[in-house]
């Protein structure tokens, strides 16, 4: 796939994947709500499904598109574990249209949403100085990006079990990231929703969320490399 129609891909799935995602806070409640359940737990496992089918459908939807994507620590994780395809010109592409397209996802949920859940939609936002952000968001995206392709390269083959895994690492840290940036582990992700607030092109911002994500991403690819090397390519014979 040509790198015009992966950074084509990747927005449309960036937008998909934000405007879906973003409901997750509205449906948690509403589910236990109809289900008579409440606390922290029973609200936990809620989200932990409802994002582990997001990640199962969108799996399948991404395989369909080429290996599009929705996360660009994700990208350069696989380009640098050498377990990913792609070039550094391809990324070069993507990284701005994944960008584009979580914006127009956030924008697409705010204007679509009712608003009584309005309030329930946010993203993440920088709760302590932005040194002490960077160092939080660096290692969580560290932490998730080694776990994520752990999962995905030597973990389970069924889908679901890797799609059950994914997100409830993903909620973990998440949790733990709660008080410190949000977090989002998601450079697109963090965009899209400071460009509605019009913090998009801020220094801290770029600093906490682009900078430090992909610091973090591609230290864990190179440990996974190491602990894990990629097949050695083949060379054909003459």
């Amino acid at each position: 796939m040509g790198p015009i129609k992966a950074a084509v891909y990747d927005a449309l799935i960036m937008f998909l994947w934000m405007f879906c995602v973003s409901t997750v806070g509205i449906f948690t409640p509403l589910i236990a709500t109809a289900i008579n359940v409440n606390g922290f737990a029973p609200n936990v496992l809620i989200t932990i499904g409802l994002i582990a089918s997001l990640i199962f459908i969108f799996s399948i939807i991404c395989d369909a598109l080429g290996g599009a994507s929705f996360n660009p620590t994700g990208t350069a994780a696989f380009y640098a574990s050498g377990y990913g395809g792609g070039t550094l010109l391809s990324m070069a592409l993507r990284f701005p249209a994944q960008a584009l397209g979580a914006a127009g996802g956030v924008l697409a949920i705010m204007e679509f949403t009712p608003p009584q859940y309005k309030h329930m939609l946010g993203g993440p936002s920088l709760k302590v100085d932005a040194h002490t952000g960077a160092i939080a968001e660096g290692l969580l995206t560290f932490l998730i990006t080694f776990t994520v392709l752990w999962i995905i390269i030597k973990g389970p083959r069924n889908s679901v079990i890797q799609a059950w895994l994914l997100a409830a690492c993903t909620v973990a840290f998440v949790i733990a990231g709660t008080g410190y940036t949000g977090p989002s582990m998601n450079p697109a992700n963090a965009f899209g929703w400071a460009y509605i607030h019009n913090r998009h092109n801020t220094w801290e911002h770029f600093y906490v969320y682009w900078i430090s994500p992909f610091i973090g991403a591609v230290m864990a690819s190179w440990l996974f490399r190491i602990i894990f090397p990629p097949p050695a390519a083949k060379v054909k014979k003459a």
